[in-house]
């Protein structure tokens, strides 16, 4: 029996070759577990217990404020929109809760109730939000851990929509690096909010807790954490020229060595690593077959531009390929995937993106569909004989995998 193995047609792009340069060693860091991610490619550059499952406290909200941006960006909500403060969700006020002081029975616009969850932690927003949104806040973590698994929090679950500390609510370095890797791309609208400073509620002024937003100006997000149980946590995101990098912090000691030690990964990072532009969007990158179609191929490309990140040093040394899926049949939309393109370095993977293609490609009509089929079917046939020979009157099957 002949097994029929359709593979990729493989373009290959002009390569180059290169030394590996040398990195320096990862800062120890004192803390439970911490990553460092490259925002574009989402690369682990360094990592400590990445995929420990630990208590996230208020990282947790970034979760909770990432669905209200999709339900705003989406027209689910209005960012005029009233929200009720109601006594499941009201704010006493302790010290062992951040709260963004909406009086009980009171009302803040889901925007401004955003702006509390995200600059002043509020757990009064983040529950007032989740009941708005689903009715009340089971439904809402429920919302909350699909969303997680669409995106790839494999090794998260959550409880809540606060972070506060409850059984069964977890998640870990790699799977908050990947989150905030989804606000800043999906949320791009509302990411400048956690670059804010300050946020003033109720006659109530409050600080961001993240102090690096203080200090460096190359820091614009995201979210800090804290519990006895969790300790103290902290993403951050941080954009010098084109590089950008997310760094996640578990379980550090103190506030100062939390963000002390997130200044020492992320200058580790900068210091060792650069992004390249390695291929502009919407330019021809390749011709490919097209069957069915009232046109005999397709021109492809990348819908965004294509940047690597790397080991300073060696950006002449990608190699690229543009792998192109086996069979393309019409009709063809304008921006359909088509294929992916990937860069390499070392052998080794480092980025890639979906491939397009950049123009439509209308089904063709009833006579030249059948002549498509026809010369499909001497193709076929030709494949069929190359992987037959005959050896003393017996027939031998030879496979060749292209």
């Amino acid at each position: 029996m002949i097994r029929n193995t359709a593979l990729a047609a493989l373009l290959l792009a002009p390569g180059f070759t290169y030394a590996a340069s040398v990195l320096s060693a990862p800062p120890e860091l004192n803390n439970k577990s911490y990553v460092l991610m490259d925002y574009e490619t989402g690369q682990i550059l360094a990592s400590k217990n990445e995929n420990e499952k630990l208590a996230p406290a208020s990282m947790t909200k970034m979760m909770t404020s990432y669905i209200i941006e999709q339900k705003l960006l989406s027209g689910d909500l209005t960012e005029n929109e009233k929200v009720r403060m109601n006594e499941s969700a009201w704010c006493r006020g302790s010290s062992t809760e951040s709260c963004m002081y909406v009086p009980l029975n009171g009302t803040a616009t889901a925007l401004e109730m955003l702006r509390g969850i995200i600059i002043q932690s509020g757990n009064d927003a983040s529950k007032a939000m989740a009941e708005h949104i689903a009715g009340n806040e089971g439904t809402f973590v429920h919302m909350m851990n699909q969303e997680a698994k669409r995106i790839g929090m494999n090794s998260t679950q959550f409880a809540n929509a606060t972070g506060m500390p409850a059984e069964g609510h977890y998640s870990t370095a790699k799977d908050m690096a990947t989150l905030a890797q989804h606000i800043i791309h999906d949320s791009s609208k509302y990411y400048p909010i956690y670059s804010e400073k300050e946020f003033t509620f109720n006659g109530i002024k409050q600080g961001n807790r993240n102090a690096l937003l203080y200090t460096d100006p190359s820091v614009d997000g995201l979210k800090t954490g804290h519990t006895d149980e969790a300790g103290y946590c902290l993403t951050t995101s941080a954009k010098r020229g084109p590089l950008r990098l997310i760094s996640v912090i578990f379980g550090a000691p103190s506030m100062n060595e939390r963000a002390s030690q997130t200044r020492e990964i992320l200058a580790w990072g900068y210091a060792n690593f650069e992004t390249v532009k390695v291929q502009p969007a919407n330019q021809v990158l390749a011709k490919a077959k097209v069957w069915y179609g009232t046109e005999k191929d397709v021109q492809i490309g990348l819908a965004e531009n294509f940047n690597a990140t790397m080991p300073k040093g060696e950006a002449n040394a990608i190699k690229t390929q543009l792998v192109v899926q086996p069979k393309l049949t019409a009709p063809l939309k304008q921006g359909q995937v088509v294929g992916k393109y990937v860069a390499t370095l070392n052998g080794k993977v480092i980025a890639e993106k979906p491939l397009i293609a950049l123009k439509p490609v209308e089904e063709a009509g009833f006579f030249a569909k059948m002549l498509d089929h026809f010369v499909e079917l001497i193709f076929t046939c030709q494949i069929f004989r190359q992987a037959m020979c005959i050896t003393h009157g017996k027939q031998v099957m030879r496979i060749t995998m292209a």
